[in-house]
């Protein structure tokens, strides 16, 4: 044998070790336990202010990898009943078949199929969200927040994320008034590396 055939066998096994070793995702459970996580939306009343609300329950977990974004994937399930605008007599109205219509559907689920990051370092999380009973894609704008250890020996990562809803996508056409036809979320998201 030659030596250049045997500097581009050499080659060629150098990149098939290295296209077959890849960096794993590294795991977080979203901590809720400790309630360093929220799911909160507003959306206009009449026109004239906003109603802000949020989501007493939920859990989910998602894998990060920094070194290569498009590894990440988040996936959480919110308690619908649990949700809370601060108001008995609404929280139960929003309960009901006119919204949310909880007794049908307990649970809404977001699962993401793809996580880009942007030239400006924010993310573009796609997926699927559930919600009274549909599933749709959506869009959501996220940002790295920050991640470290924490004082309690363990890693935790950190996001903010936001979205907006068109009810009626999701089959909710109680009529709000024109200015209220859409819901904005907002998503603060800590979790504990496993």
């Amino acid at each position: 044998m030659n030596k250049s055939f045997l500097k581009v066998l050499a080659l060629t096994a150098t990149l098939s070790l290295f296209s077959t070793t890849s960096h794993a995702a590294d795991q977080y459970q979203i901590d809720t336990k400790g309630m360093h996580a929220s799911i909160q939306f507003k959306i206009k009343h009449l026109g004239y202010s906003w109603l802000k609300g949020r989501f007493e329950k939920f859990s989910g977990d998602f894998s990060y990898d920094a070194t290569q974004i498009s590894n990440s994937q988040v996936s959480v399930n919110i308690d619908t009943a649990s949700v809370n605008s601060n108001h008995a007599e609404r929280d139960k109205h929003l309960r009901s078949d006119d919204f949310l219509d909880v007794k049908k559907y307990p649970t809404a689920t977001f699962k993401s199929s793809s996580i880009t990051e942007q030239a400006d370092g924010s993310l573009k999380i796609k997926g699927q969200l559930t919600l009274h009973g549909v599933t749709k894609a959506i869009e959501i704008q996220a940002s790295k927040v920050g991640e470290g250890k924490d004082p309690w020996g363990g890693y935790r990562a950190g996001f903010s994320g936001s979205t907006r809803l068109k009810l009626a996508d999701y089959g909710i056409t109680y009529n709000l008034g024109p200015a209220s036809t859409h819901v904005d979320l907002s998503l603060e998201i800590e979790g504990v590396r496993q």
